[in-house]
């Protein structure tokens, strides 16, 4: 269903956009500087246009990766306790997690908190660097294509939550300073934000065609349409080949497989959730004393010690997070496979909540990592992690993979809105 939304003309002509909520198709061309256009029957952004996009999301992107080398290489965070002093860097929770054993959890901090951060700002230094050149280097749209893959992986805003977390828990007992690679890490946030809220990439898109590095597309597309999920070009499919006319990516009507991939993965989550609530997911000793911790106790001794905010927070993002976006996955397999046509608008909205929250349960990753690394003082006191943490990790990163994989356009197809 194509709607024509603006009749006006601009330089480089209207274009289709369809919406990835509910796909609804739309005809316009790029719209003023420093608007958006949503979608009228889902309210999902289908286009954004920020002013001086390109230029604003570069110097961000140098400035990051500045705040990146600093946050790496600077002291992170040192506690005392009887005397005895712990220094550690942003890298020394992943040490102590590999040291006992758990190198898969290990991985999966590092890359969240360093090399996914690292990569996303680099690759968006090359490409918005790249198409200002007089000879662009080589990559640009495979290097831009894998960005938005990035995105959701980059958790610097969660890692320091799961830093306040720690210092609030480790304040009862230990003296804490505040190292120069925690303010970088709280700069870095920030700009991370800001490049996510003023790139746009359409407008990267359209500067490398203007460029020659990826194609225009047909300037009338005829049935069959598809939308290129890396690119987002609605075009005609050409015969035999699926592939996007401007980034070469493979394209599909429909995410294929989406409703069974999507039941394997939720299916797997709630196989893993009861091992990662029942399990210890760190163990606390001090002065020879101490015992194992689930994620239930942990926000047990939270609301004993009287820090009753930090244990709702802990308790939303550990344990009620997951089992709503269980829960909403699987409400929303069901009703898909219904046809239900009940609140379209409002399921394709839980969607959008469900994708945009799971990764908010990595706090208790983060903290755990944090503690493991500072709080080795021998007999003093030590943190050590339990193998509940991997399971409760596998949670996280399975739902992420879930929501990935569901298509929301599913549910407006099977509802007959989409003919």
């Amino acid at each position: 269903m194509t709607e024509p939304c603006r009749r006006e003309r601009d330089d480089q002509g209207t274009r289709l956009f369809e919406c990835r909520g509910c796909g609804l198709r739309y005809e316009f061309g790029l719209p003023p500087s420093d608007t958006k256009a949503t979608c009228r029957r889902c309210g999902a952004t289908l286009l954004s246009m920020p002013a001086d996009s390109l230029r604003r999301s570069l110097a961000l992107a140098l400035t990051g990766i500045v705040l990146i080398v600093v946050a790496n290489t600077m002291p992170f965070m040192s506690i005392m306790i009887q005397g005895r002093l712990q220094q550690a860097s942003l890298l020394t929770g992943n040490e102590a997690l590999f040291r006992d054993g758990l190198w898969s959890l290990a991985a999966l901090v590092l890359f969240t908190t360093v090399v996914a951060p690292a990569l996303k700002l680099g690759a968006l230094v090359y490409v918005l660097l790249g198409v200002t050149l007089p000879r662009p280097p080589l990559g640009l749209p495979l290097v831009f294509g894998w960005l938005e893959r990035l995105r959701p992986w980059s958790m610097i805003e969660v890692y320091l939550l799961g830093v306040f977390v720690a210092y609030v828990k480790l304040l009862d007992f230990a003296s804490i300073e505040v190292g120069v690679a925690c303010y970088a890490l709280g700069l870095l946030m920030l700009l991370m934000v800001m490049i996510d809220s003023v790139l746009s990439p359409e407008l990267v898109w359209r500067a490398m065609e203007d460029r020659g590095l990826v194609a225009y597309p047909p300037p009338r597309a005829a049935p069959p349409l598809l939308l290129c999920e890396t690119c987002a070009l609605v075009s005609a499919s050409a015969a035999g080949s699926s592939a996007c006319p401007r980034c070469g990516a493979r394209r599909h009507f429909r995410k294929p497989e989406s409703v069974t991939r999507t039941w394997a993965l939720v299916l797997t989550a709630v196989i893993l959730y009861l091992p990662a609530n029942i399990f210890p997911v760190m163990t606390v000793i001090s002065f020879g004393k101490g015992e194992p911790d689930t994620i239930l106790s942990g926000v047990k001794s939270l609301f004993q010690a009287g820090m009753w905010p930090l244990a709702l927070l802990v308790f939303f993002a550990s344990i009620t997070v997951p089992a709503l976006k269980i829960g909403g996955l699987l409400f929303l397999l069901i009703t898909t496979r219904r046809g239900s046509r009940w609140h379209l608008r409002d399921r394709t909205l839980l969607y959008r909540i469900v994708e945009s929250i799971g990764r908010w349960s990595m706090i208790d990753i983060f903290m755990l990592s944090i503690l493991a690394g500072l709080v080795q003082l021998g007999s003093i006191a030590t943190i050590s992690p339990g193998v509940g943490a991997v399971s409760f990790a596998a949670v996280v990163i399975i739902t992420m993979f879930a929501a990935a994989a569901f298509d929301p356009r599913l549910m407006w197809d099977a509802a007959g809105e989409n003919r």
